[in-house]
């Protein structure tokens, strides 16, 4: 009778009353029953948590808001990684956040497990995306295309144990380029690399180094060790951890977690060894055993013509050939790369951070036919940038340099000193956004001076334009620069700090103006006949004023 109390109420009535049921309504019923069940409980764990008077609010483990501040940099990075990608001719997609769970397993090893299981709707065992290149593959299969250039942007979910030091969570945002088709070996792979390059370069992240390898050679390194060929795939998931753990603790693992003869794991602590540059890869074509091997020297004879390539790309001196590299996902089939940055500060006083890979990718060939019902394959290779990772770099900088990100793209704010302004303000604002200026206004009838411009100063808005009584007498409206201070009156023509425009010349140039004035006060003619000022007038009058300061 005790074990009665370790399902609520609900849950034993759904359950008995599909028992209670003739045989056959009970074997057609069983499905819906174990999901009423499983509701039921689900439901009673809820209420009674919710029920708990000291409920606390935070998010999910491996997770994160993002504030303003976190989303301007954020933006700032994916704009020049978009730019990068497009700049190379990629197109943007998209792909549902979750898929059909038979999609995503047995494609990434012993990763499968990390991740994310739907609860049953319809009948239908779904997954949260793992990552971005297993649905690009299943696009291409489903919809029957043989070439395309691609970027894709979007969150994907792992179930690990998250590290916010090392910007890993559990819910994290991807930035996936690819190129798919049939074309001469290594083209499409040394652009990837010239793509990341570029990205990495611009990001002025510091000093960097991208590790490449051929799962070709990594597979022929475990044949010449003398690895038994059901255990490569798990050898290879050891391998791919040397970049977190000593390799005595990797060798450990291989020997007394996944049955590896000790001199096996010392025979290829010999190869991981190894690292360098072309002439590695020449060195390699002698090496006694990896020369026995056919795979082996086709992914060797395929990394020779990458560095061919990236030599005239100008970035081999970035590259590395590393025999540590291993990429644990299956699905790899050729050349794979991992970019690094160099564990060395870019300013006195900054201690360098351990992220791991801000970027890695390599070739598909097979995955696309792992998809077709006749096994059709579409080679592919691509490249995933670590925005997450990148980002925590960035913000801990910012940090350590006390640096301020301003959250708005106002470019003029519309202030009154005086009362009873407020259809003014709207008249005046209505006008800036019609122009297509970024504006704004304080929500109130009669604000003070002081409060709008503290609220510009906050805000980092630039331009504040001000309007009220004696501006409306006068026929002007007075716009300065928020960082100054300075008061000068609408009628003084002959200050150097004063500039008269007509209204309509002052809506078009704003854009110019909100970019190039300094802390200067501008007066706006209102009446008909006002001084005209082109453009090319306004530009030539601020370098000049500019140049005389």
């Amino acid at each position: 009778m005790p074990l009665l109390g370790l399902l609520p109420r609900r849950a034993w009535a759904a359950l008995l009353s599909q028992l209670l049921r003739p045989p056959c309504a009970s074997c057609t019923g069983a499905v819906r029953c174990q999901s009423q069940v499983a509701e039921a409980v689900l439901t009673s764990q809820l209420k009674a948590h919710q029920e708990k008077p000291n409920f606390i609010i935070k998010i999910p483990k491996g997770t994160r808001d993002l504030s303003p501040q976190h989303m301007v940099v954020r933006e700032k990075i994916l704009d020049l990684v978009i730019s990068c990608f497009k700049r190379h001719g990629a197109k943007g997609m998209d792909t549902p956040a979750f898929e059909l769970k038979e999609t995503l397993t047995e494609k990434y090893g012993e990763d499968s497990g990390l991740m994310y299981d739907l609860k049953d709707q319809g009948g239908e065992l779904l997954s949260l995306r793992y990552d971005l290149t297993v649905p690009f593959a299943r696009y291409l299969a489903m919809n029957k295309v043989k070439k395309m250039k691609r970027y894709h942007v979007g969150k994907v979910w792992r179930r690990e144990s998250p590290s916010i030091v090392q910007g890993r969570y559990r819910e994290f945002c991807q930035c996936d380029f690819d190129i798919a088709g049939q074309f001469d070996p290594m083209i499409p792979d040394a652009e990837c690399l010239k793509i990341m390059c570029e990205i990495l370069s611009g990001l002025q992240l510091g000093d960097f180094l991208i590790k490449v390898n051929d799962r070709r050679i990594v597979d022929g390194m475990f044949a010449a060790c003398g690895v038994p060929e059901s255990k490569f795939r798990a050898i290879c998931s050891s391998i791919d951890k040397l970049d977190k753990m000593a390799w005595k603790d990797v060798r450990h693992e291989m020997v007394a977690k996944k049955g590896l003869a000790p001199e096996v794991a010392d025979r290829i602590g010999d190869y991981v060894q190894c690292h360098g540059g072309v002439s590695l890869v020449e060195q390699m074509f002698q090496d006694p055993r990896l020369s026995q091997n056919k795979q082996a020297l086709e992914g060797l004879e395929d990394l020779k013509l990458l560095f061919e390539y990236l030599n005239l790309f100008g970035i081999a001196e970035k590259i590395s050939f590393d025999l540590s590299l291993a990429r644990g996902l299956d699905y790899y089939t050729g050349v794979i790369y991992e970019a690094v940055l160099l564990q060395t500060p870019t300013q006195a006083g900054e201690e360098p951070l351990n992220v791991g890979s801000v970027a890695a990718g390599g070739r598909y060939d097979g995955l696309v036919g792992m998809f077709d019902p006749k096994g059709h394959k579409v080679p592919c290779v691509g490249l995933s940038i670590g925005v997450e990772r990148i980002f925590y770099i960035v913000e801990q900088r910012m940090k350590t340099k006390g640096e301020k990100v301003r959250t708005t793209e106002t470019q003029v704010f519309v202030a009154t000193p005086q009362k009873n302004f407020l259809q003014e303000r709207l008249k005046l604002i209505t006008e800036l956004w019609d122009a297509g200026i970024k504006a704004e206004m304080l929500y109130k009838n009669n604000p003070k001076l002081l409060t709008q411009l503290h609220y510009c100063e906050s805000t980092g808005i630039p331009l504040v334009v001000i309007i009220g009584e004696q501006e409306l007498k006068e026929g002007i409206i007075k716009i300065r620069s928020v960082a100054s201070r300075e008061e000068v009156s609408g009628s003084s023509r002959n200050r150097r700090d004063e500039l008269f425009l007509p209204f309509p010349d002052f809506v078009r140039n704003m854009h110019l103006l909100a970019e190039k004035l300094s802390p200067w006060l501008i007066v706006v003619e209102m009446n008909k006949h006002p001084l005209q000022m082109t453009t090319a007038a306004c530009e030539y009058w601020l370098c000049g004023q500019k140049k005389d300061k």
